[in-house]
């Protein structure tokens, strides 16, 4: 399960307190350990933008898999089923955001990358749905990410608390438990889906098919991005060849997505909500122009110059 970001008014108060940087990498290495290996039950309350939703989660761990299921307890239901990672079905408007391409939000900390990016500092302890905490602050050290304050349960290392903060300390998004059980026997019924829960289509290429060669790239991208996926596939309508990226630091991301907008008219667009913020510039290239759209939990004149930063290589090419 991934953890998702907020800000306390007492941040101010816990950062004069002495830092442990040792300490809280080790922390990080737990929190992936706790993820992959702790079986648990228990409720959180997620908000973004203002805006509150309580769900429930059991997570069990046995025989070589981490089964999770995840149901939303606010308005019509809806549920998540993930096993390793890939969801396996989804209901309701969690539906359309599923992917059948296994979820990097359960990732691996690697805290000496991070701390390259990152000020990473023990801060002191809170209490979390009455358990006792110990609390992890990422600070970024540039304007091109956000700040974490996560609250790890100090008996098993899960993330009870969870804060996403703007640079002025604004909060972007919170995670939080009213209740986590870890020795609660969970059985099959639990983690099993209701009728609404719709089994994800893995599609498949075909063995024979060629590969579309990716021909777009960043000429510009902020400290510490690298790009961890590329694909390229031809739109089953328009018949144009669409390009997705996606560039992580470690913990934060975005993806990139390129389509060709042959003379169509389209409206640049400038949006965010809570942390996610969504840009989109038209671009010119010796080839045509694009539609450049880049989303993820950056900032969004971060976001604003990657999207002008793209270049196709073909078209320079071409033109050479």
């Amino acid at each position: 399960m991934r953890a998702i970001p907020l800000l306390s008014l007492l941040l101010g108060g816990w950062l004069v307190l002495p830092a442990h940087a040792d300490d809280a990498q080790d922390q990080l290495k737990r929190l992936t350990q706790a993820e992959q290996q702790q079986s648990y039950t228990g409720t959180f309350v997620y908000e973004r933008n203002g805006s509150f939703s309580t769900h429930r989660i059991w997570q069990r761990v046995a025989d070589g898999k981490v089964r999770e299921h995840l149901l939303q307890l606010d308005g019509t239901p809806q549920e998540v089923l993930r096993v390793n990672g890939v969801t396996q079905c989804a209901s309701g408007t969690l539906e359309e955001g599923a992917s059948s391409v296994p979820d990097s939000a359960a990732r691996a900390f690697d805290a000496a990358r991070l701390s390259s990016w990152y000020d990473i500092k023990s801060a002191g302890t809170s209490r979390v749905a009455g358990r006792l905490a110990n609390v992890v602050t990422l600070t970024p050290r540039d304007q091109h990410r956000y700040g974490i304050e996560l609250h790890l349960d100090s008996e098993t290392g899960l993330p009870l608390k969870s804060l996403l903060l703007s640079d002025k300390g604004q909060l972007l998004e919170r995670f939080q438990f009213t209740d986590l059980n870890t020795s609660q026997s969970l059985t099959d019924q639990m983690l099993s889906p209701g009728a609404d829960c719709k089994p994800l289509e893995v599609v498949k290429s075909k063995p024979d098919a060629p590969k579309q060669k990716v021909e777009w790239r960043s000429n510009w991208l902020p400290p510490g991005f690298d790009l961890s996926s590329a694909a390229a596939r031809k739109d089953p309508d328009s018949k144009d060849l669409v390009t997705s990226l996606m560039y992580d630091d470690g913990l934060a991301r975005f993806s990139v997505f390129v389509e060709p907008v042959s003379g169509a008219a389209v409206t640049d667009i400038r949006t965010q909500l809570g942390p996610t913020v969504a840009v989109s510039r038209r671009v010119s290239t010796a080839r045509g122009d694009a539609m450049v759209t880049v989303v993820g939990e950056i900032p969004i004149g971060t976001a604003e110059r990657i999207a002008l930063s793209m270049r196709d290589d073909a078209a320079a090419t071409s033109k050479n």
